[in-house]
C-alpha cells in the first residue's frame, strides 16, 4: 500500500479510537511541566555576554549589564589588551533560564506564559512551543497591532470602538493578537481590551490570544522570571512608578516571547524575530489544509512615530493589508490625512505641515531629508490603495473596526490575486475559517455575482464539518444545491467520518470494531487493494441509525459498494457476505433498489445525529417529507437519550426532540386547517424516505403525545374507530343496530360513504346554481367535481352495508363489552351455584369461551402488520398493563383449572377461580379506555395507585412500630405466630380505620375473652395480671402510645395521602386527556384488526386465520387504515402540498417571534444603541469639523495676510524683478512644489514608479528618496544626492570611461536615486523584445490565447522575451526556451510581425543613466500552421514551461507586460 493511501486510513482509524469510550492517559500537571521544561531548555535559547569591557562607568560593561551579571571567564585582567567588544563575536547562546508561567498580582490573579528567546532564535521553533507546547489552536488570522510605545491619549469613541472591534474580530475569527507586549502605548490598550473581554465573557468561551513580543534587557524586575528550572509560576511585580528607562510587562497579554540579544537597554531587539515570526505563521496553511490558503495577517496601526512608518512601509511591501485608525495621532493621522488623495497632491509641503500639526514640539527635530524620505514613503504606501484601508469614526461604511480589519483582508485578496475564480475561493474560505457571514455577504456575495453549485460545494463541506450554520444557510440562499453537493456517497460518508465527538460517533465506532472483529472470526477479508481497513461506510450508518429509529424500519441507505459489507440491521447483526463470496447477494440488490435518496433527509439526519439544533434546522427547511423527518428525529434524539450516560446532553436532546415535535406539530396543523383528507393521508401514506413508515406510526414511537393529541389526528383515529360507519351516528343508535340489523337499510344509521356522495351532490348544486346566476364558468371549473369520481362512489349495497357494520371497530368493541359481560355471568353462576366435582355444562361453556380469549391472545402477539418483529412485538405486548392482566388472568385459571380437577385440590382449584374472577372483573376497566369521560380516569388511578404503593411502605413503619411495641408491652412471650402477626400488624392496620382496641385499657377486660397460657388457638393470649387478676401493664403509656399513633397514622399520614393524590390529580389533570388520545390509538388499532365475531364465536375466525395463513399460506390481508403506499404521481403531489404548508407554517413561527415581547425589547435595545453610538461618532466628528474649518479659516487670514503685504511691497518697489523676488506667498521649496504639483495634476502625468522602489534589486544598495514631485528633470532638487552603482554581473558598458559618459545618459523618465547604470548591461537604453504569439482556440474564434513562459523558479508567468541588439531579431535566450528548430521558425516571423508598442518602461533596475526600452511585437498563428505543430511538440519536451493561456485581464503577468496584452486584444477585436 502506498503512503498516500495509508495515510488517510491511519487519520481515519486514529479519530475513531479517539471516538471509542475507553479513557485516556492524562498526564499530571508535574509530569507536564518537566516535559516542557525539558523541551525549552533542549531547543530554547538565550544569549549573554562573554567578554567584559567597560564602558563609561568602571562597573558596566558594553552591553549595559554590570560586572556582577557576567560570568567568571568574561570578565578578564585589567591588563588585558586583546579585543574591543563586539556583539556579534561576545554574546554567545546558551540554555535558557526564564520560561514557565507569570502570574501579574492585584485583582483577579492574571498568568500567563512566557519564556526568554535568543534573537536568532528560528520561528519554526518558536510556532511549535505556541501551538504543541503551549497548546494554542493555530490562528485563523494573525492581528499585528502596532504603533505608538509611549503612552498616548485616545478619544472615547475611537477607544471603545477599538477595543470592542478588535476583541470581536479575535473572538469570531480565531485571531492571534501579537503587539509589543509592554505596559504602554499601543500594548496597554490591547492589554485593556483583553481584560474587558475578560471581565464581560464566561468562563466557557475562548480565551483571547494576545502575544507580547518584547526586548528581554529592556524589561523592568525581570530577575523574578529568571529560574534554571523554570517558574511555575514567577510572581511579577508591576512598578510603574519605579521603571525609569525599563517597560514592564503588560498583565493583560496571554503569551509573552522575550527576545534577548545579551545586551541591557536597547529598545527594538525584537523587531526582527517579530517579523520573521509573522512571516513564518503567514506561510502556514489555514485550516483545511487541502485547500493551500495560508494564515492571513494584518497590521493594525494606531498612532506611531518614523519607525510606524517604517514597519507599514514594508508590512506593504510584503503584501500585508495594513488598518490604519484616524484620529489615533501622529503618523497614523498623517497616512489617515493623505489616503485618497492623487499621489501628485502629496507634496513635500504638505508633509511638512501634517508632521508639524500632529507630531507638536518632535517635529522641530526632523531634518529636512527625513521629511524627504517619509513623504516618498508614504506616497508608496498611498500608490498600494489595495493594502490600505483607513478606519474614519465620522464613516459608516465600515461599522466597527473589527468589519474594517476583515474588509482590509479581502480586499487585499481580491486585488493582488488576479486569478479571477481563484480570489473569490480565497475571501470565501478566509470568511468561512473566521465565521464571519456578514462579511461574507456584504464583500462575497453581491447581487451581481453569480454562482455554480459545483464551485461552491467545497465551501459548503468546510462550513458543515466546522459548525458554521448561519454559513450554510448563506451557501443554500448563493446557488448551492443539496442534490448536487450530496449526489455521490462519498461525500454523505466523508461527513460522517468528520462527525465531531459524540454519542453517536463512539456508537458508530463500536459498530465499525465489532464487525472488524466478526470480519476476522468469520475469516472475511477485504480487498487488499480497497485500503479501507477500519473505515465508516454508509452501512455501518445505516444500521445505527436503523436501531434509533426502529427495526419495523426498512434501511434507510443501500448497501455498501465495498467488496464486503454486513447486514447488521437485524438485532443480532447477523453476516451477509456480499458479491465476492459465495452466498447470492439478490435479495440486497432488490432492497436497495426500493430505497430512494433524498439529499434533505441525509443531512437533516446527519445533522440531527450530532444533536446540532441550528445545523438541523436548516437542513430540515430542505427536507420534503418534513412532517416525517421531524417525528423521525424526534424518535432518533430519544432513543439517544435514552441509550446516552450524559445527562446534560441527554436534557439537550429531550429538548430538541419537543422543538421537532413542535415543528410537526406545527406543519400538521396548516395542513390540516388547509384540507382535512390531504393532512389524514400525510399520516398514514408510507414515506419512502424514512424507511416505508408512516408519520403515525413514528409519533407513536417517539412517545410524541402532543402531535398524537392532535384534533386532525384524533378525527382520524375516530373515523378508524368508527369504519364505514359516519362520525356523527349516536351510539345508541349504532347499539339498536347491532341487534336489529334491518334498521340499516332505513336510513337509520348513516354511513360515510352515504355523506360524501351527499356532500359532493350539494356542493355540485351550489357551483350550477352560481353559474346560472353570473352566467360565468370561469370561477367555478376549478371547484367541480368530476363526474367520473362522482360515479364511482357508489352507495353500498345491502350486503356491503351489512358487513360494514359488523366490521366496524366500534361495533367490534360492543360486541366484545356484552360478551365479557356474559362470560363474567357465566363465571360467577360457576362459581357460585354451579360448582361440582364433575364439570357441569356451563362450566364446559366457561372453559370453551376462555379457550378462544386464549387464541385472541395469541393471535395478537403475533399479529405484526407494522414488521416490528417477534422481539419487539413481544416487548410491547408485555408493556401493557392489560395484556399482563390478561395473561395473569389466564394463567390462574390454567392453574385453578387443573388443582379443580383434582380431587385432592378441588377446594383450593375453586379458591384460585375466585381469585381469576377479581383479576377477570379488574380487566373489565380496559373497556372504559375509549370514554373520553371515563379514560382519562383511568390514567388518574394508575398514577395514584403508583402512589399508594410508596405511601404504604411510609405507613408500615408506623404500623409495626407501634404494632411490635404494643403487643410486647401487653403480651409475654406468645409463641404463636398467627397471633403475633394479629396483634403487631392487623390490629394496628384497623385501628387506622376505627377499630379501636380493647386490651389496652383496664374498665373494659375481660379474663374470659382470652386464654391464660394461649392454649386456646381462639383466643388470644392474656396479658401479664397482677395478684387481683388485673392486666399489670402501664395503662398511662398504652393510651398515650395510642394516642401518638393515632395522631401520626390518622392524621398526619393520611392527610399526606390526600394530599399526595391532590397533587397527583392536578399534575396528571392536565395531561390525561394528551395520554388518554394517546394510548386510544392502541385500543383502536386492537379492534381493528380483531375478527367480528365476540368470544365464544370468535373461535370460528382464529380457525379461519389458521387455516389460510398455515395450511394454505395465503398472505395476510393488507389494509390501507394505518399505511397506505402512494401512487408516485399522487406521492409527488401530496408532498409538494405539505411543502407549501412547511413554508406557511415557518413564514407564520417568524411573525409571531418578531412580534414577541423579548423580540421587540431587544430590537429597542440595539436602536437605542444605534443612535447612541450614532450621536457619540456626531459629536465627535462634527467638533473635528469645527476644528478644520477654523483652522482653515486662520490658514486663509495668514495667506490674505501675506498676499496684501506682497501687493503692497511690490507696489512701493515698482519694479518686476523685485516683485518675482519678493513674493511672500509661500517659500521657495514650497512655491516651486506647488506651481510643480499643478502642472502635473493638470497634464496628468505618471511617472515611474518601479524605478524609484527603496531596495535596489539583487543588491542592498536603497535609492534616493525621489518624491513624485522632484522625478522631472526640469524641477529643481537642490539636495539630490543618488548613490552610484554598477553591477559587476551587469556586462559591458559603452566604453572603458565609465564616469565621464554619465552626463551623456539621462533618463527620460526623470530621477530615479541612482546613478551608474545599476543592474542593467550599458549606459542609456537596453534594448528588450517581448513577443506576443496568439493563436484562437478553436475554429469558432471564442477565446483568443497567447503564449507565456513558466519561470519555476519565481512561479510566476511571463511573455517569451530578453534583451536584445535590435527589434528585427528575437532574443538569443529564448534559443534555450524553444529549442532551436522553433526558435528559428520564429525569428523568421518576427519581419510579418505586427509592433504593438516600442518605447521606455518602468522597470525596476532602471537608473538616471540607464534603462529599458521595450519592443513588443505580436505574431498570430493559425491552427494549422507547422509553427503550431511545433510549439504543441515543444510544450510536450517542455514540462511546462510552455504553455497557453487565455487572453483576459485576469492573467498573472507584470504590470507592463498586461498593459501591452490589453492592446494585442484590442487588435483582434476581443474583451479584455
Amino acid at each position: 500500500m502506498g503512503e498516500a493511501e495509508e495515510e488517510p486510513q491511519l487519520i481515519h482509524t486514529l479519530a475513531i479510537s479517539a471516538a471509542r469510550p475507553s479513557k485516556h492517559l492524562s498526564f499530571s500537571p508535574s509530569f507536564q511541566r518537566c516535559a516542557l521544561s525539558s523541551w525549552i531548555r533542549e531547543n530554547i535559547h538565550k544569549r549573554e555576554c562573554c567578554f567584559f569591557e567597560k564602558h563609561v562607568r568602571e562597573d558596566v560593561c558594553k552591553c549595559g549589564y554590570s560586572k556582577t551579571d557576567h560570568v567568571d571567564e568574561a570578565i578578564k585582567p585589567e591588563d588585558f589588551t586583546g579585543e574591543t567588544w563586539d556583539i556579534h563575536r561576545h554574546v554567545r547562546e546558551v540554555p535558557t533560564d526564564a520560561f514557565g508561567d507569570i502570574s501579574f498580582g492585584g485583582l483577579g490573579q492574571k498568568t500567563g506564559k512566557y519564556v526568554r528567546v535568543s534573537t536568532d532564535t528560528s520561528p519554526e521553533v518558536l510556532y511549535h512551543l505556541l501551538t504543541e507546547q503551549w497548546k494554542l489552536s493555530s490562528p485563523n488570522l494573525l492581528i499585528s497591532v502596532t504603533g505608538g510605545a509611549k503612552n498616548f491619549y485616545l478619544k472615547a469613541g475611537l477607544k471603545n470602538m477599538f477595543h470592542r472591534g478588535l476583541i470581536k474580530v479575535a473572538q469570531t475569527t480565531g485571531a492571534w493578537i501579537i503587539t509589543g507586549g509592554t505596559h504602554a502605548g499601543v500594548m496597554k490598550h490591547v492589554g485593556q481590551a483583553v481584560r474587558d473581554y475578560a471581565l464581560s465573557s464566561s468562563s466557557m468561551q475562548g480565551q483571547i490570544v494576545a502575544i507580547g513580543v518584547a526586548t528581554w534587557g529592556v524589561i523592568h524586575n525581570r530577575d523574578a522570571l529568571v529560574f534554571s528550572e523554570g517558574c511555575f509560576p514567577a510572581h511579577y511585580p508591576m512598578d510603574i512608578k519605579g521603571q525609569g528607562r525599563l517597560s514592564c510587562l503588560d498583565n493583560n497579554h496571554t503569551h509573552f516571547l522575550l527576545v534577548d540579544d545579551g545586551t541591557h537597554g536597547r529598545y527594538g531587539v525584537e523587531i526582527e524575530l517579530r517579523s520573521r515570526l509573522e512571516k513564518c505563521i503567514s506561510r502556514k496553511l489555514l485550516g483545511n489544509k487541502e485547500s493551500g490558503v495560508t494564515i492571513p495577517v494584518v497590521c493594525v496601526v494606531l498612532d506611531g512615530g518614523p519607525g510606524t512608518l517604517n514597519t507599514i512601509y514594508n508590512a506593504m511591501l510584503n503584501g500585508t493589508p495594513c488598518v490604519v485608525l484616524e484620529g489615533s495621532g501622529r503618523i497614523a493621522d498623517v497616512i489617515a490625512q493623505v489616503a485618497g488623495l492623487p499621489v501628485t497632491r502629496v507634496s513635500i509641503a504638505l508633509i511638512h505641515q501634517l508632521m508639524k500639526k500632529f507630531f507638536g514640539q518632535e517635529y522641530e527635530t526632523f531634518s529636512d531629508l527625513k521629511i524627504i524620505k517619509w513623504t516618498k514613503m508614504i506616497q508608496d504606501v498611498i500608490r498600494m490603495p489595495h493594502l490600505l484601508t483607513v478606519f474614519r469614526v465620522s464613516e459608516d461604511s465600515h461599522g466597527d473596526v473589527d468589519v474594517a480589519i476583515l474588509q482590509a483582508l479581502l480586499k487585499a485578496s481580491r486585488i493582488s490575486e488576479s486569478l479571477g475564480i481563484e480570489s473569490w475561493k480565497r475571501q470565501l474560505e478566509l470568511a468561512i475559517a473566521w465565521n464571519r457571514v456578514d462579511i461574507a455577504e456584504t464583500e462575497i456575495f453581491t447581487e451581481e455575482s453569480q454562482w455554480k453549485s459545483s464551485d461552491l460545494h467545497w465551501a459548503m463541506f468546510s462550513a458543515l464539518v466546522g459548525n458554521k450554520p448561519r454559513f450554510v444557510r448563506l451557501l443554500l440562499e448563493n446557488g448551492v444545491s443539496l442534490r448536487d453537493f450530496l449526489q455521490d456517497e462519498e461525500t454523505l460518508c466523508e461527513l460522517y467520518k468528520q462527525l465531531p465527538s459524540g454519542f453517536f460517533l463512539r456508537k458508530l465506532a463500536k459498530r465499525v470494531h465489532s464487525s472488524r472483529s466478526r470480519r476476522q472470526a468469520f475469516g472475511i477479508r477485504a480487498r487488499a487493494h480497497s485500503g479501507q481497513g477500519e473505515m465508516i461506510s454508509m452501512t455501518h450508518v445505516c444500521a445505527e441509525v436503523r436501531h434509533l429509529l426502529g427495526s419495523f424500519t426498512q434501511p434507510l441507505y443501500p448497501p455498501s459498494t465495498m467488496t464486503y459489507h454486513f447486514n447488521m440491521t437485524m438485532e443480532d447483526t447477523s453476516l451477509s457476505p456480499s458479491k465476492s463470496t459465495t452466498v447470492s447477494q439478490a435479495p440486497l440488490k432488490d432492497d436497495s433498489a426500493e430505497v430512494q435518496r433524498n439529499p434533505g433527509r441525509d443531512l437533516f439526519l446527519w445533522a440531527v445525529i450530532q444533536n446540532n439544533k441550528e445545523l438541523a434546522e436548516i437542513a430540515w427547511e430542505q427536507c420534503r417529507d418534513c412532517m416525517s423527518a421531524a417525528l423521525a428525529a424526534s424518535k432518533i434524539l430519544k432513543k439517544m437519550a435514552e441509550e446516552g450516560s450524559d445527562a446534560d446532553e441527554a436534557e439537550d436532546m429531550h429538548e430538541l426532540a419537543s422543538h421537532y415535535e413542535k415543528h410537526a406539530i406545527g406543519v400538521f396543523s396548516k395542513c390540516y386547517n388547509s384540507d382535512e383528507e390531504r393532512a389524514q393521508r400525510l399520516l398514514v401514506r408510507a414515506s419512502p424516505f424514512w424507511g416505508k413508515t408512516t408519520c403515525l406510526r413514528l409519533a407513536l414511537e417517539a412517545d410524541d403525545k402532543s402531535f398524537v393529541a392532535q384534533s386532525g389526528v384524533q378525527a382520524l383515529l375516530t373515523q378508524i374507530w368508527c369504519g364505514e360507519l359516519s362520525v356523527d351516528n349516536p351510539v345508541w343508535r349504532v347499539m339498536i343496530c347491532m341487534v336489529f340489523f334491518p334498521l340499516i337499510y332505513t336510513g337509520f344509521l348513516v354511513f360515510r360513504r352515504d355523506e360524501v356522495i351527499q356532500r359532493e351532490t350539494e356542493r355540485n348544486e351550489e357551483i350550477k346554481t352560481v353559474e346560472s346566476v353570473t352566467g360565468s364558468t370561469l370561477r367555478t371549473n376549478s371547484h367541480s367535481l368530476d363526474p367520473l369520481r362522482l360515479r364511482r362512489l357508489k352507495r353500498l349495497g345491502n350486503w356491503s352495508r351489512l358487513v360494514s357494520l359488523y366490521s366496524s371497530p366500534q361495533v367490534k368493541f360492543y360486541w366484545n363489552i356484552v360478551s365479557y359481560f356474559a362470560f363474567l355471568f357465566l363465571f360467577a353462576v360457576v362459581l357460585m351455584i354451579d360448582f361440582q366435582v364433575t364439570p357441569s355444562a356451563g362450566e364446559v361453556l366457561l372453559y370453551i369461551w376462555l379457550i378462544s380469549l386464549v387464541c385472541e391472545e395469541v393471535r395478537q402477539l403475533f399479529h405484526d402488520p407494522d414488521g416490528f418483529g417477534f422481539r419487539k412485538k413481544a416487548r410491547m405486548y408485555i408493556n401493557d398493563l392489560w395484556n399482563i392482566l390478561d395473561v395473569l388472568s389466564i394463567l390462574l385459571f390454567i392453574i385453578g383449572l387443573a388443582f379443580r380437577l383434582t380431587s385432592q385440590l378441588f377446594y383450593a382449584g375453586k379458591i384460585l377461580l375466585c381469585i381469576d374472577f377479581v383479576v377477570f372483573c379488574l380487566r373489565l376497566m380496559a373497556i372504559f379506555t375509549i370514554s373520553r369521560t371515563l379514560g382519562p380516569k383511568i390514567i388518574i388511578v394508575r398514577r395514584m395507585m403508583m402512589d399508594m404503593f410508596f405511601f404504604m411502605f411510609l405507613l408500615s413503619i408506623w404500623v409495626v412500630a407501634y404494632g411490635v411495641a404494643k403487643q410486647g408491652i401487653l403480651i409475654h412471650n406468645d409463641n404463636r405466630l398467627d397471633w403475633i402477626i394479629r396483634g403487631a400488624v392487623y390490629e394496628p392496620y384497623l385501628i387506622i380505620f376505627g377499630n379501636f382496641p380493647t386490651n389496652i385499657d383496664n374498665t373494659v377486660f375481660d379474663i374470659n375473652s382470652c386464654s391464660m397460657n394461649g392454649t386456646d388457638p381462639l383466643k388470644p393470649k392474656c396479658p401479664v395480671l397482677n395478684e387481683n387478676q388485673t392486666p399489670a401493664f402501664p395503662e398511662w403509656l398504652t393510651i398515650i402510645m395510642l394516642c401518638v399513633y393515632l395522631l401520626f397514622a390518622n392524621i398526619l399520614l393520611l392527610n399526606l395521602l390526600i394530599a399526595i393524590f391532590n397533587f397527583t390529580f392536578q399534575e396528571v389533570q392536565d395531561n390525561t386527556d394528551r395520554i388518554w388520545k394517546f394510548q386510544r390509538y392502541e385500543l383502536i388499532k386492537e379492534y381493528h384488526s380483531r375478527p367480528a365475531a365476540p368470544p365464544p364465536f370468535i373461535i370460528f375466525s382464529h380457525l379461519y386465520l389458521f387455516i389460510r395463513s398455515v395450511v394454505l399460506r395465503r398472505p395476510p390481508i393488507i389494509c390501507k387504515e394505518f399505511k397506505n403506499e402512494l401512487p408516485q404521481i399522487e406521492e409527488e403531489e401530496l408532498l409538494s402540498w405539505e411543502a407549501l404548508m412547511k413554508d406557511r407554517y415557518l413564514l407564520s413561527t417568524q411573525q409571531e417571534q418578531s412580534q414577541s415581547t423579548e423580540r421587540r425589547i431587544l430590537d429597542t435595545a440595539q436602536k437605542v444603541t444605534t443612535i447612541t453610538e450614532l450621536l457619540e461618532r456626531e459629536e465627535e466628528s462634527s467638533f473635528d469639523v469645527m476644528v478644520k474649518r477654523l483652522a482653515r479659516l486662520e490658514e486663509q487670514v495668514v495667506q490674505s495676510t501675506r498676499a496684501l503685504q506682497w501687493i503692497m511691497d511690490n507696489l512701493k518697489s515698482r519694479g518686476l524683478a523685485t516683485k518675482e523676488a519678493q513674493s511672500p506667498l509661500w517659500s521657495t521649496t514650497t512655491d516651486e512644489t506647488y506651481d510643480n504639483s499643478r502642472n502635473m495634476s493638470e497634464n496628468e502625468v505618471g511617472f515611474h514608479v518601479n524605478a524609484r522602489q527603496f531596495h535596489y534589486p539583487n543588491s542592498k544598495l536603497t535609492r534616493f528618496p525621489v518624491p513624485e514631485e522632484k522625478v522631472p528633470w526640469e524641477v529643481s532638487f537642490s539636495s539630490y544626492m543618488p548613490v552610484y552603482y554598477a553591477s559587476e554581473d551587469s556586462g559591458d558598458h559603452v566604453d572603458g570611461s565609465e564616469s565621464e559618459d554619465l552626463d551623456k545618459y539621462r533618463n527620460p523618465g526623470g530621477r530615479t536615486g541612482v546613478r551608474g547604470r545599476g543592474a542593467l548591461s550599458q549606459l542609456g537604453p537596453n534594448l528588450n523584445l517581448d513577443l506576443v504569439v496568439t493563436r484562437w482556440r478553436d475554429s469558432e474564434r471564442s477565446v483568443l490565447e497567447y503564449l507565456a513562459v513558466w519561470d519555476e523558479s519565481q512561479g510566476i508567468l511571463a511573455l517569451p522575451g530578453g534583451p536584445v541588439q535590435s527589434a528585427d531579431h528575437l532574443p538569443v535566450t529564448l534559443k534555450r526556451t524553444m529549442g532551436k528548430t522553433l526558435y528559428e521558425k520564429m525569428n523568421a516571423k518576427v519581419p510579418e510581425g505586427t509592433k504593438v508598442f516600442e518605447g521606455y518602461v518602468d522597470d525596476c533596475r532602471n537608473t538616471d543613466n540607464a534603462w529599458v526600452e521595450t519592443t513588443v511585437l505580436n505574431i498570430h498563428l493559425g491552427r494549422t500552421s507547422q509553427v503550431m505543430v511545433d510549439i504543441n511538440n515543444m510544450m510536450v519536451s517542455s514540462h511546462g514551461s510552455l504553455r497557453w493561456q487565455e487572453v483576459s485581464s485576469k492573467t498573472r503577468l507584470s504590470s507592463n507586460q498586461i498593459d501591452s496584452l490589453r492592446q494585442v486584444a484590442e487588435m483582434h477585436n476581443r474583451k479584455f
